[in-house]
């Protein structure tokens, strides 16, 4: 079995050289329709650390440094989040998964929270989703440590790769009864 380190390094060298010399993704941008109500969801539902940057913005971050920026639109209608461009949040296993659903089902109504998923077992974890008031589209998902580091662990992925029904999961300290 190869080490996951020397695998790492042989896929960095085999990279190109990026035209851009960037070296961290700081932040995502969302849009809201009420910043106070958004702030109170940030917080008091889904945890995030929030601080306001301006009368219109706050910026929000957990367990990490990477931030989401979050700025009141300007009036105009706000389209719906399509599904592709969720907002991940991680737990550290199916069961937390399974909690979360239950206290989002439980709190839609006061949270305005639509198009609510059941959970499932999808891309490699087991998952669901849900539209905030301000119909940003979030999944709840079970990960290991480090989110999705583990797919980097293992490298490319050929045909259908983490789409596919047989794909195997990463080991969570809970899931490996």
């Amino acid at each position: 079995m190869t080490d996951t380190t020397e695998l790492t390094e042989t896929a960095a060298a085999a990279r190109p050289k990026p035209a851009l010399d960037l070296k961290f993704y700081s932040h995502a941008t969302l849009e809201c329709r009420n910043l106070a109500f958004t702030r109170r969801f940030f917080e008091e539902f889904l945890g995030f650390e929030v601080v306001t940057t301006s009368p219109i913005s706050m910026w929000a971050r957990m367990g990490g440094k990477q931030i989401v920026v979050v700025v009141q639109s300007s009036g105009k209608p706000k389209d719906s989040m399509p599904f592709l461009n969720h907002n991940g949040l991680d737990v550290p296993d199916d069961a937390a998964v399974d909690h979360a659903y239950e206290i989002v089902t439980r709190d839609a109504e006061l949270w305005n929270l639509t198009k609510i998923s059941k959970p499932r077992l999808q891309h490699g974890t087991y998952c669901f989703y849900f539209w905030d008031g301000d119909d940003n589209c979030w999944e709840i998902l079970s990960n290991p440590e480090g989110g999705y580091s583990w797919m980097f662990e293992r490298g490319d992925q050929t045909g259908a790769g983490h789409m596919a029904k047989n794909f195997e999961r990463p080991t969570l300290a809970s899931n490996k009864d």
